[in-house]
């Protein structure tokens, strides 16, 4: 079996590229949740969502979220309203985010709704929410931040106030710097039953090319999956989301930066140093290699940025000749 540590659109594009060289029912994939939110009184999981979406040819390729071929009436109903629609929901994918919570409301726990779910999308990837409880990763923002233009319902917020990530990802387009992250609720949470196991017993564990403060963090912040991780680190292998400085996607090198990592892979190396041995890095970064082995890391120099299904599968390929 093949597990993947995975949180959004990197992650969803590793496991895409996986599925074109393993069988399906060999592939694992344990998601982050602290992205979740509450909303309209639904409870929408974006990572689980992602993934199960590009896994099922069904994403939406110029975002990266969501359906391909949408449609946003409901939306624009709530905007007719006054309502919040800064968070962006579709019809189509609005109707996930209902069964999720009914489901969630009959007493099922988001492990069963998400196997439900990724049946229906007719997977054999399993696909584990890292667990069951209520875990929401929450940031601190470092300066002022003024109503943005984009974002009209977004209030005025001072330094030092803490918000959502989805507040501070979506609604505010993480363009305010951050000066802390914190898992609220990780120390209360349990790991979902199969995911101390999976890790046990994986052939090899990708670390996918997610952000690893934000996506990677949470994962090891429930209570016993870091050291399960640790325990098997000879087997874990890491592709760095970052690439000549630069995150290709969202705000992980700049939140490296300002929570004092240093934003290459370098400092990936650094932050995955005690659970992974290999980092696999860009090209670009080929000079890098040698610092990176100084961290204690097997450094691994190959094409790492997924642009299409073919070069997905090559990374991929890269990923599993590791081990042998």
């Amino acid at each position: 079996m093949i597990l993947t540590l995975a949180g959004g659109v990197g992650a969803a594009r590793m496991l895409a590229g996986l599925m074109l060289v393993v069988p399906h029912d060999e592939l694992t994939a344990i998601v982050n949740v602290g992205d979740d939110l509450e909303l309209h009184g639904l409870r929408i999981s974006p990572d689980l969502d992602t993934v199960t979406y590009t896994l099922a040819g069904a994403i939406n390729p110029d975002t990266g979220w969501g359906l391909v071929d949408e449609s946003w009436q409901a939306r624009a109903m709530l905007e007719q309203y006054g309502g919040v629609s800064w968070f962006g929901l579709g019809d189509r994918d609005l109707g996930t985010h209902l069964y999720r919570t009914h489901r969630l409301g009959q007493g099922a726990d988001l492990a069963q709704v998400t196997a439900e779910i990724t049946r229906a999308w007719g997977l054999d990837v399993r696909l584990i929410p890292v667990t069951c409880d209520r875990l929401r990763t929450m940031v601190t923002l470092a300066e002022d931040d003024a109503v943005h233009p984009e974002s009209p319902d977004a209030p005025a917020l001072p330094a030092g106030s803490e918000i959502s990530f989805q507040e501070y990802f979506v609604q505010r387009h993480h363009g305010v710097p951050v000066s802390a992250v914190r898992f609220d609720g990780a120390e209360d949470t349990t790991p979902t039953p199969g995911v101390l196991e999976a890790i046990a017993s994986a052939r090899t564990i990708v670390v996918a090319p997610s952000n690893p403060l934000v996506s990677i963090a949470p994962l090891m912040a429930v209570p016993g999956v870091a050291d399960a991780v640790a325990a098997r680190r000879e087997q874990v292998v890491a592709v760095s989301p970052i690439v000549a400085g630069a995150a290709l996607k969202g705000p992980a090198d700049r939140l490296m930066l300002e929570l004092g990592h240093e934003p290459s892979v370098v400092g990936v190396a650094r932050r995955y140093r005690e659970f992974a041995s290999t980092l696999i890095i860009d090209e670009a970064d080929a000079a890098l290699a040698t610092a990176v082995e100084a961290e204690g890391m097997r450094c691994v120099v190959a094409p790492t940025i997924m642009s299409s299904p073919d070069r997905s599968a090559a990374l991929a390929r890269v990923v599993l000749e590791v081990d042998r």
